[in-house]
């Protein structure tokens, strides 16, 4: 599934929200799980849009 917004860099395969085709997040029922690692700030952008879009708390990892 792609989204109306960034069409062409974010997208929806299976449970897992993929940035730039990178996954970036998983969908875990009512909620959007950041996955770990440092993110650029176009794809925490990306990722906010997805759950919002979705209807989804997010919930960020912690980095350590």
């Amino acid at each position: 599934m792609r989204f109306p917004r960034y069409k062409q860099n974010l997208w929806v395969v299976g449970d897992k929200v993929c940035s730039y085709g990178t996954p970036v997040a998983r969908i875990e029922g009512d909620t959007l799980q950041q996955l770990g690692g440092i993110v650029s700030v176009t794809t925490q952008r990306h990722i906010n849009y997805a759950a919002e879009h979705l209807g989804l708390k997010l919930r960020k990892s912690i980095n350590k």
